[in-house]
């Protein structure tokens, strides 16, 4: 059997949106203290033992958080036309660290986004 490692990495954000079209209260401009996980699945291991350096999912993770952070989520790209919903800004995640991240050995697997304690979203593409 293939071994499969998984590692898995915390950071944060602060951030304002709008949903568009929403029946309720978030329809108006509110904010809310994100918190990102994101896994990154590695199929080997490198000559020190380790599929990737914790520092390498990390520093592109908060990368990507700093561009969101303390920002209205709705003037950037692509929140201008995409409602930024927890869902869309988790997929989002995804696919801008794929682009970094991913490698014939290593792929990000997941992203949850934690929108607050108790409500969060997981995005994984098959």
């Amino acid at each position: 059997m293939a071994a499969k490692y998984t590692l898995r990495i915390h950071t944060d954000f602060a951030s304002a949106h709008t949903l568009r079209g929403y029946p309720g209260a978030c329809a108006r401009m509110h904010g809310h203290n994100w918190k990102v996980e994101v896994e990154v699945e590695a199929t080997r291991l490198d000559e020190v033992g380790m599929g990737v350096d914790f520092k390498v999912i990390k520093t592109a993770t908060r990368e990507l958080a700093g561009r969101l952070d303390h920002r209205y989520l709705n003037e950037l790209e692509p929140f201008t036309e995409l409602n930024p919903t927890a869902e869309n800004i988790a997929a989002y995640f995804h696919r801008e660290l794929s682009r970094v991240l991913n490698q014939p050995h290593l792929k990000v697997s997941a992203v949850t986004l934690w929108e607050t304690e108790r409500a969060c979203v997981r995005y994984v593409e098959e």
